[in-house]
């Protein structure tokens, strides 16, 4: 059984949550962080870069970060990130299914882009589009990534 993933402090509501699960691939870990950095530079965004969340499960990372109430999104950069041409990371919505008025219809989860990080980041942070919006979005890309609009 894995030990409890340490917890996540001190990031501000307005960072996008990015959290290293692959630490096999170190190069294209570097790749992922300047395309994150490329669009808006180090700022907004919290990076977890710890190899005790090496592995780590879409649920084990879900549970981590239940307490921060005010994280709508995060980000995971796992083994299809570091190993695909678009280093697409991993969204995922941290509100529960049953919260939602309406189904979900592409689910809890979706790739994108880096550079699509802070777009949607942002807007789901003031509420001016939804996780299903973004997940459309993806779902209509060829290799079902988002990256803008």
């Amino acid at each position: 059984m894995r030990p409890p993933l340490p917890p996540v402090a001190e990031r501000d509501e307005f960072e996008a949550l990015i959290i290293r699960t692959d630490h096999v691939d170190e190069q294209g870990w570097q790749a992922v962080i300047a395309a994150l950095i490329q669009p808006w530079g180090e700022r907004d965004m919290y990076v977890v870069d710890d190899p005790a969340w090496s592995g780590a499960t879409v649920d084990e990372v879900l549970q981590a970060v239940s307490a921060d109430e005010e994280l709508s999104v995060f980000f995971l950069a796992d083994h299809v990130t570091m190993r695909s041409a678009r280093h697409a990371l991993l969204a995922v919505t941290t509100i529960p299914e049953e919260e939602y008025e309406e189904s979900r219809e592409f689910g809890r989860e979706f790739r994108t882009t880096p550079a699509g990080v802070h777009d949607i980041h942002a807007n789901l942070s003031i509420a001016n589009m939804d996780f299903e919006d973004y997940a459309a979005a993806a779902h209509e890309d060829p290799e079902k990534v988002f990256s803008s609009f």
